[in-house]
């Protein structure tokens, strides 16, 4: 351990992957704003902070069992000359239930009065649902981001330091990230956009088609910029009709 915080090396590595950590994190911090919206406040508050901490567990606990994540980028089955893992096969399910999700979403979004009625009942079996969810997603983003961080570190004190740190973050920005989207239906939208690609990008991931992140992140960043002039154009235009 001391030799670890007295190791430039260790510290560069620890920067790194907590940097990686966090880029990736947003696909999860994205997913529990969307997830949480539809519930009440103080429900959507105790959802995201269950959210989090499920994410910090299953990230530690599967660091924990190296061995078998090592094993589980191995060829269980193979079609027309195709290997695929377990880990192909959980970044297929959950890229497929993103997909699947984010297009209800869409849809409810669409047939907002329909969803409205809705609402207002089944608060405890929402919670419970949302919950189950954010499990099962969490589960697929945490797999993805442990299996990177083992590529990239070799040190298991430096993996569990980043992730903490990165879940630290992604708790902290989750609250402002979540009103934004509640309060700005466009941004919502875009949101839920976000989630079919994120789900493409992981389906294609299961097939060995890798998606450059880079791609799908700069995308993100200019949506949200474009959207970010959007909302302060109209903020300005009330302002001038008031």
């Amino acid at each position: 351990m001391i030799d670890l915080l007295t190791s430039p090396e260790a510290w560069a590595a620890l920067l790194t992957l907590t940097a990686l950590e966090i880029v990736l994190g947003i696909d999860n911090v994205i997913f529990l704003s969307v997830i949480t919206s539809r519930i009440p406040q103080p429900q959507a508050t105790r959802a995201r902070q269950i959210g989090l901490a499920l994410a910090l567990i299953f990230r530690i606990l599967l660091l924990s069992v190296l061995v078998w994540l090592i094993g589980l980028t191995q060829p269980v089955f193979t079609i027309g000359g195709l290997g695929f893992s377990w880990r192909d096969i959980i970044l297929i399910a959950g890229g497929l239930f993103l997909i699947a999700k984010a297009t209800h979403e869409i849809h409810a979004e669409v047939e907002a009065r329909e969803e409205d009625g809705e609402a207002q009942g089944g608060g405890a079996n929402k919670f419970f649902w949302v919950i189950l969810q954010i499990i099962v997603i969490d589960l697929v983003f945490s797999l993805d981001s442990i299996i990177t961080a083992i590529g990239m570190a070799q040190d298991l004190e430096i993996m569990i330091a980043a992730v903490i740190i990165a879940v630290v973050i992604m708790y902290v920005s989750s609250g402002p990230v979540a009103r934004f989207v509640a309060n700005h239906p466009t941004t919502k939208m875009l949101a839920l956009a976000f989630l079919v690609l994120i789900g493409v990008a992981l389906v294609a991931d299961g097939f060995e088609f890798h998606i450059p992140r880079g791609y799908i992140y700069f995308a993100i960043v200019f949506a949200l910029a474009v959207e970010a002039f959007n909302v302060m154009a109209s903020r300005n235009r009330r302002k001038r009709n008031a």
